[in-house]
């Protein structure tokens, strides 16, 4: 039964209409949409805490963007100690960008806010967008740095990381995509770095599962009530975000990113969600096991909504779909062996190496869209089972008070 079970979970996702494992759409692999004209303004904004180290591999690309229309950056510093905003000012300055980056130095974080929403808000606040008040109602244009740094009122806003390094080329394509189907959310999900052992293992079944979750066809479908977005790159309306009541509506939301998309969808707007093949990289590195494993357990109870039902199930689910194949042969090989039951174990051995085979195939394009060996489609029960035990850890995590939060470790 257990055999049958998973193999027939494994059957449901080859057979899901939206095919969330091919790994499409890919954003970079379209045709450049015809430019619009004119090409509106658009306001970068980077939160920032603590990223002197990634700053100089990822802000140079978003002051000199092969945009033609105007824009700005913004850089948030989230109250750093490592001299985040100095090394903003440098960069601007030796790449003679500095006309166009403002840097605001992060107020105090408010009751009921998490850190990088409420960085955003500061960045949406300095733009001009003061939707509603949410603690800034005492500052005025003087409060902000650079107040004539930025004039025209950005018809987008692009949310990006710091961590994030966008081709020259990247807002281009990203705004013309926006015009053309007159998107209010249009999102890129950052390629992720793939070259420790680690994220060998573990990141192609992250983003497995993230589409999984969120098939993006289904979210690029305006009849289907599925959204989402991936934080690292996000290209927003200001109208869009107006409708939906400002960053105010996910003031509370640690997943920020899937928050905004449901509720900017959520008011009958069109979204676009697609992968990035090299247009959008994500830089942060994951040197091991544990490093993901804080990355993961972050948000995964959230999730989950803070079900303890939610969790049974997902954990039983997770089971049924990774541990159940290979187990199944091992227990079937050895009533085979043992000849208990030789017809059972045969059984129990054949479903289990049939589902294992059907999850390698569904699982074949996130191991060569990051181009890793072919063996690595068998390692997806190991890193199930490591994801399931994240989870658990974030439950854990969550019911003991040890929370983890904006950038902290």
């Amino acid at each position: 039964m257990l055999g049958v079970v998973s193999l027939a979970i494994w059957l449901g996702i080859v057979l899901h209409p939206a095919q969330p494992w091919d790994f499409l759409p890919v954003g970079d692999d379209e045709e450049m949409p015809p430019a619009p004209l004119p090409w509106p303004a658009v306001a970068i904004l980077i939160p920032a805490r603590n990223e002197r180290d990634a700053l100089p591999h990822t802000l140079p690309s978003l002051l000199l963007q092969d945009y033609p229309g105007p824009f700005s950056v913004v850089v948030i510093d989230d109250r750093s100690q490592d001299g985040t905003a100095e090394i903003a000012r440098q960069l601007a300055t030796e790449t003679n960008t500095l006309e166009k980056l403002t840097v605001i130095s992060g107020a105090q974080l408010p009751q009921g806010w998490v850190g990088k929403v409420w960085a955003l808000e500061q960045g949406a606040a300095y733009c001009g967008l003061r939707i509603t008040d949410c603690g800034l109602s005492e500052l005025d244009s003087t409060s902000f740095p650079n107040p004539k740094a930025y004039r025209p009122t950005p018809k987008y806003l692009l949310l990006t990381d710091a961590d994030i390094r966008h081709a020259h080329g990247s807002l281009r394509r990203l705004v013309a995509e926006s015009e053309r189907a007159h998107l209010a959310l249009n999102s890129r999900m950052a390629r992720l770095r793939c070259l420790s052992s680690a994220e060998r293992l573990l990141i192609p079944p992250f983003v497995f599962f993230f589409n999984l979750l969120y098939p993006m066809r289904h979210v690029n479908d305006p009849r289907s009530p599925v959204a989402a977005a991936a934080g690292g790159c996000v290209l927003l309306a200001t109208s869009a975000l107006q409708r939906a009541g400002g960053f105010a509506c996910i003031k509370d939301r640690i997943i920020d990113d899937v928050s905004l998309a449901k509720a900017v969808k959520g008011e009958a707007a069109p979204i676009q969600l697609a992968l990035s093949r090299t247009e959008v990289e994500s830089l942060r590195v994951y040197e091991s096991i544990e490093t993901i494993w804080v990355m993961v357990r972050r948000t995964a109870f959230t999730e989950l909504r803070y079900s303890w039902l939610r969790l049974v199930g997902t954990v039983v689910g997770m089971g049924l779909m990774f541990l159940a194949p290979p187990l199944l042969i091992l227990w079937g090989a050895g009533c085979s062996v043992v000849g208990c039951s030789t017809r059972a174990g045969g059984l129990m051995a054949a479903c289990g190496l049939a589902a294992w085979l059907l999850s390698a195939l569904v699982y074949r394009p996130a191991v060569r869209f990051f181009q890793l060996p072919g063996a690595y489609v068998w390692v997806l029960p190991f890193a199930g089972f490591l994801f399931g035990a994240m989870t658990i850890d974030s439950a854990l995590r969550y019911v003991t008070g040890r929370r983890i939060g904006w950038r902290d470790h």
